[in-house]
């Protein structure tokens, strides 16, 4: 099964042909796309856009580059969204949440103490609601795995990731599956490719992170970026790991319903 795990579909330059790209993904294979919230302002948007079409699940968190724009308040207007959407059977876990030490204003003295405080709160609620994560997690491996050692039995996916091989080993030693997207497609990207192939396939999720991080076979610097692009990006990592693109769909998917459990409900009983 072709899941797109990480799309930001509710993305303002998708709002003219977001019915056309849903389509396109449709026809390209594409199961079930999770759409993850980046703030408060957007909870409603990405509920919406995952009710638009079958396949289409949202979570709900506040990114950490978000998180300096955000009141702590914020948190528990997140934890009633949470309580309220556990109806939904298209709401499937926490996130986008987590750290992230790459831009420089946010990564130092009281910015970085509040992601810390904000990541560790979503944890919390995450525990609490017995829901899985959508961690970001880019130049910030090593904290980030402290605190999730704090919070054990716990899982998710690591987005994008791009950390050392320890980093990964840990990572999936905790339960959590790596993210593997458009870097993954680019020739340069030696350690992200070092790191497709060398775990089992049962511990990798797919996904496009569109409309950003491109593939090597688009701009970069447009928006062409869409979760249609996830059954090449397969492709690719059928091609890395020498495995049947059968197979990779096949496992992949499921290594996605097995972390988010509410969406294998809704797929089972909708087939």
């Amino acid at each position: 099964m072709l899941i797109d795990s990480h799309c930001h579909l509710d993305a303002s330059v998708f709002k003219k042909h977001r019915t056309q790209i849903i389509q396109s993904a449709q026809s390209a294979g594409v199961r079930a796309i999770v759409i993850p919230a980046v703030d408060i302002n957007n909870f409603a948007a990405v509920r919406d856009v995952a009710h638009q079409f079958d396949g289409g699940f949202y979570a709900l968190g506040i990114h950490p580059m978000y998180v300096h724009s955000s009141d702590v308040k914020d948190l528990e207007c997140l934890a009633d969204a949470i309580e309220e959407a556990l109806v939904d059977p298209r709401f499937v876990g926490i996130g986008e949440i987590g750290l992230d030490f790459f831009v420089k204003d946010i990564a130092e003295g009281a910015a970085r103490e509040k992601q810390e405080y904000f990541f560790n709160e979503q944890l919390k609620l995450a525990r609490r609601f017995d829901l899985p994560v959508i961690l970001h997690v880019r130049r910030a491996q090593d904290i980030i795995l402290k605190y999730l050692r704090r919070y054990d039995g716990l899982s998710g996916i690591a987005h994008a990731f791009n950390g050392s091989e320890q980093q990964a080993d840990q990572f999936i030693k905790l339960g959590y599956l790596l993210g593997m997207g458009g870097a993954m497609t680019f020739d340069r990207a030696k350690q992200i490719r070092r790191h497709a192939v060398k775990y089992e396939l049962q511990h990798y999720a797919l996904e496009t992170d569109s409309p950003d991080m491109a593939p090597s076979w688009l701009d970069t610097d447009s928006t062409s970026n869409t979760p249609d692009q996830i059954a090449r990006i397969a492709e690719v990592f059928a091609e890395l790991r020498k495995q049947s693109l059968a197979e990779i769909q096949k496992q992949t998917g499921e290594n996605v319903l097995n972390i988010f459990p509410r969406m294998r409900q809704l797929i089972d009983h909708n087939t």
